[in-house]
């Protein structure tokens, strides 16, 4: 069977029911060992099946040290192409299932480049994919209610890597379990599933849980998992028997050991994968502890960033109703931040702390309806199942369109091209292509396709067709004529007759030779009218070319070279042929003379910076506009050499938010840059210079000049064609306008990036503290190396703190990198904040930001995030800090659809899932 990019597998009905009803295991069972060779069944008792009768993608073997699970042997892999790749699985209507996808790198391609691609739920995007550990599976988990008898898992989009898969698992649920009155909208990924007072480690699954959920031990060693732990937190367990009443509560395994506070509290804090959002969060409590006759357990949750409401009290054995016995307050419509901080605080008349035995949090995703035209080319897609053009499944447009045709860019697209030649269809044109109102394109051409044109006045869009070389018969139909978008119909080589539409537009391109028994309206043979009409159409070709051609030639400026006496309005002499990057642009630096500098600058009086290139002065031109004058140092052998470079690439980058470059002057054996002038100074300045006390600079203040900056360099390294990486990023080089926004500058390290290589060997330049170190070992240079110097400024923000410093991070530290990842990974970002920001700032923007800048200095480049997500990331981190200062200035009734800051109420579902709000009532349990 021929292999197609992008390939269906298809799982038959018989097979699904082996697999479901031969294992001993929970009804609804599906356990796919993705490029596995044979089945069998793991120490848990699960039964996993092979997919290797599938034949699409490749697979892998592993051999990952300490990896024992046969399932974890071997993967399938994909291009990285364009297309989507998916399993389509049998599910029951109206049933609520869980679906896992689990992923282990291992090197599997000897590349060390750690894939990133997407994952989704037929048309509805599920998680990203970013491997950052080659020997640690990525588990993803979805809980939906299915509204189709089949679910499709899909991988697409990679932007590192290639993309793979190790597990795929389905699990059905019973009855009403995690039923909500949203799920008919909404799915939930699971964020969160913890047991708390675990024993180890390990999780607590199969066979404990009989629907193998996997509740991870709050012993689990992650980035950033339930940290902050309050002194005094022990654990409890019991062997005596917990009545969790229904199976879908946590099993009796977990109930069975729990984490109390001694001192009183109990808190954490853990990243929330996905969020801030809308979600679903239940709390299980059961009293394992022997009590006195006098002990009293009651407490209550407080959320430490909320305002100051009261929280509802919880005392177990009351609410739960006896000793050993469930109680499960939860909320299914609430708002959670990316970092969750909680508490749990006993109360003053109680003389025990806080008891939790588990925890879930699922957030909601909405679910994606799809293409509009879904259901007609599923419909059409049924007549050919045993074609290979017709085994792509998922969405037909989403997130990704099929192989063979194309589709619109709105949220729900229709489809706009089908194309099919030479695919082998029979019979007659499938009645499902006339009903597509977006179509512009359809090829039908080289089938053995047979009957009649059909009306296609459904397909009011119509603008070319392509029906030649196949078998069909009778006449031209007139509807054809009210196609008024139609510009093309190609009917050659069929078995037409009768008369073609007079009404049919002159300004239609139309080939109907090799229809024997077809005429014209006037009753001639059609071969003349296509023979002219060929001809006309190939002459009016030929004449837009030669004219197309002209004016491209015309546009383009020769070569223009500055004379020895630079004057103003030429551009730099070069002695080589122009770059890439050259030959788009017909804009030329500007020239100027020395002695209008001379005049600008007053005989260069003011100077207002200097660094190894040279100094900078100020200056202002006669039309009162102000500049900076660079002047670089005549003995600087690295000056001259970079100075054509500069003037290059500077005169032809245009971006708000990189300095404008003005222009250069090169006389008397002196090279000179002039920019625009910059009133506010530069980052470094007003973090830690002469300028901190007199104009500090506040934390929303340091994220927008974080989004200016990250914006200048996302414009360098995708903007530019060949992209342009800098090299020297620093908070010297971010200036700031009259009105403190950021622009980057300093273009005289900058190294244009080779199209279509993945780095650049250089001498190793830059700063000190900001310098990537796989740059300075390998002295080859990417992208990532101005993302692992951005990660250091964003540090920078965060605490006010030089790069370097021998005194400010202890005895045996000197580089901000090591001093805050120490802090951030054990949890105290406290320790690293500005003291000068005064507490006015949300700490989840500042978690967010903290967590991407380690991101960013990772080791190696290829764990490093692009600038374009780090650029979205210090986005999402201006929108939490915006809402919490609403909240505090109570300026906005809805502003903290995102925030622990939003005002607390229980309601229905919002539009969307960015407005679901907090519910408060943690005493009285929601139905399940």
């Amino acid at each position: 069977m021929e292999i197609w990019g992008s390939v269906f597998l298809f799982l038959l009905p018989f097979f699904l029911l082996h697999v479901c009803f031969s294992n001993a295991q929970m009804p609804g069972f599906v356990s796919l060992d993705c490029g596995g060779k044979f089945s069998h069944t793991d120490m848990l008792g699960i039964e996993w099946v092979s997919d290797d009768q599938f034949r699409f993608g490749q697979i892998a073997n592993l051999s990952i040290p300490d990896e024992t699970r046969q399932q974890y042997m071997s993967l399938r892999y994909f291009p990285n192409d364009d297309q989507k790749y998916c399993y389509t699985l049998n599910v029951t209507s109206r049933t609520r299932y869980l679906v896992r996808a689990t992923f282990l790198y291992g090197n599997f391609d000897n590349n060390n480049v750690y894939p990133k691609f997407d994952v989704s739920m037929g048309a509805t995007p599920w998680s990203t994919i970013v491997i950052s550990d080659a020997n640690t599976v990525e588990v993803i988990e979805m809980i939906f209610l299915a509204a189709e008898p089949t679910i499709s898992v899909c991988l697409s989009n990679a932007t590192t890597g290639q993309p793979f898969i190790s597990t795929l698992e389905l699990r059905q649920f019973n009855g009403s379990m995690y039923i909500t009155e949203f799920e008919n909208q909404y799915y939930m990924s699971v964020s969160a599933r913890i047991n708390f007072g675990a024993d180890s480690a390990d999780p607590v699954r199969y066979p404990d849980d009989p629907y193998d959920r996997i509740w991870e031990s709050d012993l689990l060693k992650k980035p950033n998992y339930l940290v902050d732990v309050a002194p005094g937190t022990e654990t409890r367990s019991t062997k005596r028997p917990v009545n969790v009443s229904k199976n879908d509560k946590p099993p009796e395994k977990v109930m069975q050991t729990a984490v109390v506070g001694t001192n009183g509290t109990l808190s954490y804090r853990l990243n929330l994968d996905g969020f801030p959002g809308g979600g679903w969060a239940f709390t299980y409590f059961a009293e394992i502890e022997d009590l006195g006759p006098n002990d009293v357990r009651k407490f209550k949750l407080e959320l430490p960033d909320s305002p100051l409401d009261s929280k509802a009290v919880v005392n177990i054995l009351e609410n739960a109703q006896g000793k050993d016995t469930l109680y499960e307050p939860g909320f299914q419509n609430l708002t959670l931040p990316f970092v969750l901080s909680f508490d749990f605080v006993k109360t003053p008349d109680s003389n025990l702390g806080p008891l939790v035995n588990a925890m879930e949090i699922n957030k909601y995703v909405k679910k994606n309806v799809g293409t509009l035209d879904g259901s007609t080319i599923n419909t059409l897609v049924s007549h050919y199942l045993s074609a290979d053009w017709a085994q792509e499944g998922g969405d037909p447009c989403l997130p990704v369109p099929w192989s063979w045709l194309k589709c619109s860019s709105d949220p729900q697209p229709l489809v706009t091209a089908i194309h099919l030649s030479k695919k082998n269809l029979t019979g007659d044109i499938p009645s499902e292509l006339t009903n597509l109102s977006g179509l512009i394109e359809l090829w039908l051409d080289g089938n053995l396709l047979t009957g009649s044109i059909p009306d296609f006045r459904g397909c009011p869009n119509l603008k070319i067709i392509h029906l030649e070389n196949n078998q069909l018969t009778g006449s031209v139909p007139s509807s054809l004529g009210q196609l008024q978008n139609l510009r093309e119909l190609y009917l050659q080589n069929n078995k037409l007759s009768g008369k073609w539409p007079s009404d049919l537009a002159k300004n239609v391109i139309t080939n109907f030779s090799g229809n024997v028994n077809l005429r014209e309206a006037n009753g001639k043979s059609t071969q003349v009218g296509i023979i002219v009409g060929s001809t006309l159409g190939a002459f009016v070709l030929f004449i837009a070319t030669i004219v197309s051609c002209y004016f491209l030639g015309k546009v383009k400026n020769p070569e223009k070279r500055c004379n020895d006496q630079a004057r103003p309005g030429n551009v730099l002499p070069s002695q080589k042929p122009p770059s890439p990057l050259e030959s788009t642009t017909t804009e030329a630096a500007h020239c100027f003379t020395f002695s209008e500098l001379e005049e600008a600058t007053k005989d260069f009086e003011r100077k207002i910076g200097s660094g190894g290139y040279g100094v900078v002065y100020y200056g202002k031109l006669r039309d009162g506009r102000e500049i900076a004058v660079k002047v670089l140092t005549s003995n600087s052998f690295q000056g001259k050499r970079e100075f054509s470079n500069e003037v290059t690439l500077l005169s032809r980058i245009h971006h708000k938010n990189l300095v404008q470059f003005l222009g250069y002057c090169q006389e008397d054996g002196k090279s000179i840059l002039v920019y625009e002038f910059m009133h506010n100074g530069t980052l470094k300045e007003h973090l830690y210079g002469p300028l901190t006390r007199e104009h500090g600079i506040n934390w929303i203040q340091r994220l927008e000049i974080a989004e200016d900056a990250a914006r200048g360099i996302e414009y360098l390294h995708n903007g530019c064609v060949p992209s342009i990486i800098h090299r020297d990023l620093k908070t010297s080089n971010i200036l700031l306008d009259k009105n403190m926004r950021a622009k980057v500058s300093d273009f005289g390290l900058s190294k244009l990036a080779v199209d279509g290589a993945s780095h650049v060997s250089s001498i190793v330049r830059g700063t000190v503290g900001y310098l990537d170190p796989e740059y300075y070992i390998s002295q080859q240079l990417t992208d990532k190396s101005d993302v692992y110097s951005f990660g250091v400024i964003l540090l920078e923000l965060i605490s006010g703190q030089e790069a370097i410093s021998n005194v400010n991070f202890g005895a045996n530290c000197r580089n901000i990198v090591q001093w805050a990842k120490l802090h951030i990974e054990s949890g105290d970002i406290q320790g690293i904040i500005d003291p000068s920001l005064r507490d006015e700032y949300d700490i989840q923007s500042m978690w967010k930001i903290a967590e991407k800048a380690l991101m960013c200095v990772q080791a190696h480049g290829h764990m490093r995030p692009s600038i374009s997500e780090v650029l979205k990331e210090i986005q999402d981190a201006i929108m939490i800090q915006k809402e919490a200062q609403g909240i505090r200035e109570g300026n906005s009734d809805n502003i903290s659809r995102h925030s622990l800051h939003s005002s607390i109420q229980m309601g229905s579902l919002a539009p969307t899932d960015s407005q679901l709000a907090i519910d408060d009532s943690i005493s009285t349990p929601l139905p399940r």
